[in-house]
């Protein structure tokens, strides 16, 4: 099945790419790479917030990565001009923002990191990193980086 059916399947539309807050894009090429800037957790134009472990609970947390993650796959989708099948998840990079005792930043990855599998299917397995920071941008509870490859 095709990642865009997958996502049909799945029930999930794709947002207009949300606009970058600063000075960068939110996707970059190079060569056959797309590398999309951080993703937060925007949904319908609001931001999720909060520290995980304080304002969170885990499993809020995992469901913003998820959202985060719909906003790569909208990010990536825009730089192959709508074709999300030529993709091929090679990283991600997650960031939870959360307490000094939260060490379940694993855990909360598996949110963005299902998703994508749901997605590509085995296209969407990835190397990835998930740390515990002190804050994120904007007080949002998880920031999530992502490289493809175009094949």
């Amino acid at each position: 099945m095709s990642a865009q059916n997958n996502l049909n399947k799945l029930g999930i539309t794709l947002p207009t790419p949300p606009t970058p807050v600063a000075n960068y894009v939110g996707w970059q090429k190079a060569g056959n790479l797309v590398i999309v800037s951080g993703q937060v957790p925007l949904i319908n134009g609001e931001r999720i917030i909060g520290k995980v472990g304080k304002d969170l609970t885990k499993e809020q947390a995992v469901e913003a990565a998820r959202i985060c993650g719909i906003n790569i796959i909208a990010q990536a989708n825009q730089a192959v001009n709508g074709n999300i099948d030529k993709l091929k998840l090679v990283r991600l990079g997650i960031f939870v923002n959360c307490t000094d005792d939260f060490t379940e930043q694993p855990l909360v990855g598996n949110g963005v990191s299902d998703l994508m599998v749901e997605v590509f299917g085995d296209n969407g397995k990835h190397a990835r990193a998930a740390v515990g920071t002190n804050s994120l941008p904007l007080g949002v509870p998880v920031e999530v980086d992502a490289i493809f490859e175009v094949i």
